[in-house]
């Protein structure tokens, strides 16, 4: 602006205090605001500022000193002249005569003796041309404006040439900006004046324009922006001469902002209007062929050279071409309407033209030239995005041809815009074509993609969540073409992004709207665990620089992880039957390859596991979590044991604790198909891998049974009340609702009235209630699994009923399953622990069933149903597996020095049990006692006759009462073979083989 304001005023002072300029051709106000237009950065000055200056300078002339001795008299003082002949030979008059003056100065200082240094270095030059350099732009630029004589308008552009070359060559920015700026003004494609003032001058400025970009591209830097700003509105011109365009000859519907910005403004209505509303034809034709000499073929020719010479730019300068290049694109297609395409053809040229260009400053031009590709991609306008998505591919599948050098990236580089456009333009036509013209790419050069192909998953990635059935069919048939057939080939060269491609798989899958393509793409993911398991020495050979792997790490890194998390992600996003689908493929993988496993891979490994679970620990609708327990959780469980099971030496070191919890966590939920399946897991593992257990395992496992047992006793069953019920003093220390719980649960049933929330809050706790009790069950018949075997004890139970019907209780039972049991594997001390959670449990279920009163208050409130709620299975089976397991213990040799404490142990436990028996009034509540008094009593009647003496002793009492009840008939057999043993142990009678002996009559009864 500084620049061009001083030559602006220097021209208003010459043209209005000049002598031999005549009034009618004195520059007027209006006139020097038009030409001081857009000087501002592009934008005007205030126009009242602008009068002030103009009123200044007609008011007071500026001029130099002159000295009075050697001051010459202007010889012609006439105010103007009549025509243009005089004025001629005035200007040359007065030139002479400043000549003459300069002449006579100079000689008036000749005497003095002051140094003088001769120039004799170019570096001189510099310090030269900064002071003349303002004075020159401004003479030069005066004779432009207002001479239309060839030979000066010639002799102005070549100064300004030159002083261009000279700015150039010494590298200075500010005042080679300003002679390129003088230059792109005066050529009129980018001043305010309209184009149709365009004169032969005009068109040899434009031609010294083409000569500087020619001759001094490489020192060019920022001022290639006004070059490449005037060649495009050239194109423009060149159109319009060639009669193509004619609306843009009106400067009203241009406005300041260049032509094209008239075009985006002007439209269609400026037809009529293209010098002024009373243009005639031949004014027309003249204003076409003074415009139609730039469509002349030496200007064309030279434009084209600028393009075609950029590959003799240095690597600086091409990316200064490049940059302003993009932005004079960037200002073609702002229009909304009717946007041109010259400027990005440009770089589609040239980007052809510099692809030989060393990798380090081609990728310096791509990172420009890729940006602009990304903006223009998107254009909201779909013709100009086509163009650009076409260009991009064009130029692709020639970088694509070249192939690329090893430990090089720049395919990641050139491909990214097509992932940009994929990801931020929403149209389906431009999102079609992307996918095509990867397509095409894939089919075409797959053998010459390397890091590429992180590009193409991207974009797949982007396709793959789409709800264009066209779109995400066409997306994945070529990714499945890569994975079935492409890698079968190129494998090595994939590796970088093998990863990306597991990973746009899993997006496929997760799309719920194509079902049949998400169980595809599954298989698919399936496919490449095979690669990593034929080729595991590429995945270990392979590096890169952002992997720092151990080399024995590289094929869970590159190849397991990826197909195992995103199996993993699939499960946690998906529906029922997709994940479903994947994880039964998770596990089949685990199974089939796990064997190549590392320990620590395992460790990583079962982290994406139980992230299954996890995806339960968050708060969720309640039907989509019962449903998750049910179905995804509740086969994870089983999945999980199988695998532990298979690679038991690999994981029970450092899984096992993990594993128990999971188990531990999932007996703890309010589901009860997810409670029955954690403890039969645990009694899988445990009878599966039993036998390698060492003693610490098996003390895990033990205390894991044991926290399991306390935290699902239904200890609110003897605590509860009905809202509104008065507890009795005796009774206030009880809590009816864990207040956690009761919290948690008020937070769900907020809304409800008080009345309703209480019924709501009883069924939830019920429900839950409900659930330990089938957890206590479930638990009793795991430890009794896991000692003896599955069904083993019932298989034993029905031999004691048979044998007590035949009365032939002295036979020894053998049941085939009783040695497979993990009984032998036990150590005395581990199953004391065991006959604790049982005991427990029983204590429990029998102060319980011994309640009326509390089940009375349950069963009102709608607790389990129609009859009173009681704990009869629990209580028996619970002691029957705490009798099978101390008897077993009792007569087992290798347990000999714990005899005592065992025996100890059962006197108690039947003692109680008989004594409790005797106080049960319910007949049904006996009935149930039946098989477990037949189990104490043959299970007694089978040990040694020094044991049964203390054992017959303590129970005599207690089974005398039972005589009283109405007994069945085999249990009254064993009470009765238990009776004749007494007799002869403690030799109150004799046996027939002691009479047989002896000869001793036997009593007559």
């Amino acid at each position: 602006m500084y620049v061009h304001g001083c030559y602006q005023l220097v021209c208003c002072n010459l043209v209005n205090q000049s002598n031999f300029i005549s009034v009618k051709n004195k520059m007027t106000k209006e006139q020097y605001i038009k030409m001081n237009r857009g000087i501002n950065d592009s934008k005007d000055l205030p126009v009242e500022y602008l009068s002030t200056i103009y009123e200044e300078i007609e008011g007071k002339k500026i001029a130099m000193k002159e000295t009075k001795e050697y001051a010459i008299a202007t010889k012609c003082s006439k105010p103007s002249v009549a025509n243009e002949k005089q004025r001629r030979l005035l200007y040359n008059l007065e030139m002479e005569q400043m000549a003459k003056t300069a002449k006579a100065l100079m000689e008036a200082v000749s005497h003095a003796k002051a140094p003088f240094t001769s120039a004799t270095h170019l570096d001189h030059v510099r310090p030269m041309f900064k002071l003349v350099w303002t004075p020159l732009l401004a003479a030069y630029s005066v004779g432009l404006q207002n001479c239309d004589d060839t030979e000066v308008a010639s002799l102005c552009l070549e100064g300004i040439r030159c002083a261009i070359r000279i700015a150039c060559i010494f590298g200075m920015q500010l005042e080679r900006d300003a002679y390129v700026q003088a230059l792109a003004r005066f050529s009129l494609l980018t001043a305010s004046s309209s184009i149709t003032e365009m004169k032969q001058k005009n068109i040899d400025t434009i031609k010294t324009l083409i000569t500087v970009a020619h001759t001094d591209g490489n020192y060019l830097g920022n001022s290639w922006h006004e070059i490449l700003k005037c060649i495009s509105q050239l194109e423009l011109a060149q159109l319009i001469g060639t009669g193509v365009k004619t609306r843009y000859l009106s400067g009203a519907g241009r406005e300041r902002e260049g032509i094209i910005k008239g075009y985006a403004s002007g439209g269609e209505e400026f037809m009529g209007n293209l010098v002024g509303s009373g243009a005639d034809k031949r004014h027309m034709a003249s204003i076409q062929e003074s415009v139609g000499e730039t469509s002349s073929q030496s200007v064309v020719v030279a434009v084209d050279r600028i393009f075609t010479g950029s590959t003799r730019l240095d690597g600086n300068a091409i990316v200064d071409f490049v940059r302003w290049l993009c932005a004079v694109s960037m200002d073609e297609l702002a229009s909304p309407h009717h946007p041109r395409m010259f400027s990005l053809q440009k770089i589609v040229e040239i980007s052809y033209y510099n692809m030989n260009r060393i990798r380090l400053q081609w990728s310096r031009i791509w990172q420009v030239i890729g940006d602009h590709f990304n903006k223009v991609g998107c254009n909201p306008n779909e013709d100009v995005a086509i163009f650009a998505v076409d260009s991009l591919r064009q130029l692709s599948m020639k970088f694509l041809e070249k192939g690329e050098l090893a430990n090089f990236r720049f395919q990641k580089d050139f491909l990214r815009p097509f992932e940009h456009i994929m990801k931020k333009n929403r149209s389906p036509t431009i999102r079609d074509m992307v996918i095509r013209c990867i397509a095409q790419m894939v089919n075409s050069q797959a053998g010459n993609i390397r890091s590429g192909w992180k590009n193409i998953f991207a974009v797949f990635h982007q396709a793959a969540s789409d709800h264009d059935g066209n779109i995400v069919e066409l997306a994945f048939q070529t990714t499945a073409h890569i994975v079935t057939n492409i890698f079968q080939q190129h494998f090595p060269a994939a590796i970088d992004s093998f990863q990306d491609a597991v990973k746009c798989l899993s997006e496929f899958a997760c799309n719920v709207a194509f079902p049949d393509t998400s169980m595809e793409a599954i298989r698919l993911i399936r496919y490449c665990a095979k690669y990593v398991s034929e080729r595991p020495q590429v995945l270990r050979e392979y590096t890169s620089d952002d992997m720092n792997v151990a080399p024995g790490d590289r094929v869970w890194v590159r190849g397991w992880f990826p197909i195992l998390f995103e199996l993993s992600c699939i499960i946690n996003r998906c529906k029922l039957d997709v994940r479903t689908r994947g994880l039964t493929v998770m596990f089949e993988i685990m199974k089939s390859y796990g064997h190549t496993f590392e320990k620590h891979w395992w460790q990583d490994l079962f982290r994406i596991v139980f992230r299954i679970f996890d995806n339960m620990k968050l708060p969720e609708q309640q039907t989509e979590k019962s449903e998750w327990m049910t179905t995804t959780c509740n086969h994870a469980l089983y999945a999980i044991c199988d695998v532990f099971t298979q690679f038991y030496e690999a994981l029970n070191e450092i899984l096992l604790p993990d594993i128990l919890a999971q188990l531990h966590w999932c007996v703890k939920q309010e589901n009860e198909q997810l409670a029955r399946s954690g403890t039969n897991c645990l009694e899988n593992l445990v009878i599966l891998n039993g036998q390698k257990f060492s003693p610490e395992v098996w003390g895990q496992t033990c205390n894991c049974m044991l926290e399991i047992f306390k935290t699902t006793i239904p200890h609110v069953l003897l605590t509860w009340r009905p809202a509104g019920m008065e507890e009795d003093s005796a009774e206030k220390h009880l809590v009816r609702v864990n207040s956690v719980q009761q919290t948690k649960l008020k937070r769900l049933f907020a809304s409800e009235t008080s009345f309703c929330f209480s019924i709501s809050l009883d069924q939830k706790l019920f429900a839950g209630l409900l659930i330990k009790c089938v957890v206590q069950l479930e638990l009793i018949q795991t430890i009794d699994n896991i000692v003896f075997y599955p069904a083993t004890s019932k298989k034993e139970d029905a031999e004691h009923m048979a044998a007590a019907q035949r009365d032939a209780l002295d036979a020894d039972i053998h049941i085939d399953t009783e040695d497979q049991g993990m009984y032998k594997h036990m150590s005395s001390h581990h199953l004391f622990k065991l006959l604790d959670c049982l005991q427990e449990s029983h204590s429990f279920s029998k102060a319980f069933n011994s309640n009326y009163e509390q089940r009375t208050v349950l069963w009102r409130a709608g607790f389990k149903g129609k009859s009173k709620p009681n704990l009869l299975k629990q209580e028996t089976s619970s002691l029957a597996c705490c009798l099978r397991i101390l008897f077993r213990m009792y007569v087992d040799e290798n347990r000999r020095d714990s005899w005592d404490a065992i025996q100890q142990r059962l006197l108690s436990v039947c003692s109680e049990a008989l004594a409790y028996f005797i106080t049960v009034n319910s007949e049904s509540h006996r009935e149930a006692w039946t098989n477990l008094l037949l189990l104490l009593l043959t299970k007694t009647l089978k040990i040694s006759d020094e044991k049964f003496k203390a054992h017959a002793s303590t129970y005599y009492p207690y089974l005398c009462e039972i005589m009283q009840f109405d007994l069945i008939p085999e249990l009254r057999a064993v009470l009765r073979k238990f009776f004749l043993r007494i007799g002869v142990v403690f030799k109150i009678c004799v046996t027939e083989e002691q009479i047989r002996t002896t000869g001793t009559n036997l009593p007559s009864w």
